[in-house]
């Protein structure tokens, strides 16, 4: 899988199949298209090709917002190229780009991706004031030479999944409903930075993940998940919170303490993934009962993971 940040930078030869969005998450309602797109470029010989967007368009036209994406532009590329997509495109989205019309942006995709056939979901639009709709696209298809195909985004399962409704799954901490919808657990990258290192001070060591601000985490609780560190992958009992029992830490926290790993993480960029809620974040009376309770949180983390 190739990703590039321009539409610019491809020029092909062969034909190629295309979808264009956001895809944030890389969902089940988005793999129900991508796995169809792809087998259909297989079968005729293109090239599978996504365009997607960043920052997304929310972002630019309201203004930023913390926590709004499931998953960064190299992750989601990474979703996608397993999938069995040859070519992300991550097109920076600017005013500049929200101002193109439809009809200039569709010669762009058939000058650098050679777009033989356009699918998209039937309330799809593009271009300035999204005069790009389907109606617009099909008559555009019949002018310039491509096929376009409007797919139904329900996916095998019958059920509409979208980034949206996984987001409010998580602010609430349902992270395993948000699983069944993203079709895998959530997951946030980061580099695992030195914090106050009051982990060690009380025997249980934690990695403290530096989170992008924008990147989405799950409610404040205790979670059961794994740790991708290179190719190795460790269970984990990760709290998302302002650590209460301490005072002075106004900043929320993601902290990992990972089950069956010894050594040294500071610096290391890893993935951390949640697959259940333990508990929600509370206050205790002092540091023993933090303790004890840790322990009892880690006895249900790893019986939790083994089951699968």
């Amino acid at each position: 899988m190739q990703h590039i940040r321009s539409l610019a930078e491809a020029q092909f030869v062969r034909p190629s199949v295309v979808t264009i969005g956001v895809f944030d998450g890389v969902h089940r309602g988005h793999q129900y298209l991508i796995q169809q797109l792809v087998a259909h470029a297989e079968s005729t010989g293109q090239i599978p090709v996504v365009l997607t967007f960043y920052p997304h368009p929310q972002m630019v036209i309201r203004g930023f917002e913390p926590g709004f994406y499931l998953t960064l532009p190299n992750d989601r590329a990474r979703l996608l190229g397993e999938l069995g997509v040859d070519l992300v495109v991550t097109h920076p989205f600017n005013d500049e780009v929200r101002h193109i019309r439809a009809a200039d942006f569709v010669d762009r995709l058939l000058t650098h991706l050679n777009m033989a056939s356009l699918w998209v979901g039937e309330d799809f639009a593009m271009g300035y004031q999204r005069e790009g709709n389907v109606s617009f696209l099909a008559e555009q298809g019949r002018e310039k030479g491509f096929e376009l195909r409007v797919v139904d985004l329900m996916d095998a399962g019958d059920e509409r999944v979208s980034s949206t409704r996984i987001r409010d799954l998580l602010s609430s901490g349902q992270v395993r409903e948000a699983a069944r919808l993203l079709g895998r657990p959530h997951f946030v990258t980061g580099e695992v930075i030195e914090g106050a290192r009051r982990g060690h001070t009380i025997g249980i060591p934690t990695a403290n993940l530096d989170v992008p601000p924008e990147l989405a985490v799950p409610a404040r609780g205790v979670y059961a998940g794994w740790m991708t560190v290179g190719d190795a992958e460790y269970p984990a009992v990760t709290n998302i919170g302002l650590r209460p029992t301490f005072e002075g830490e106004p900043v929320t926290t993601v902290e990992a303490h990972l089950l069956d790993f010894s050594g040294d993480l500071y610096g290391r960029q890893v993935r951390l993934n949640f697959v259940e809620r333990l508990r929600e974040e509370k206050k205790f009376d002092g540091v023993e009962a933090l303790v004890a309770q840790i322990q009892q949180d880690i006895r249900r983390g790893r019986e939790l993971l083994a089951q699968g």
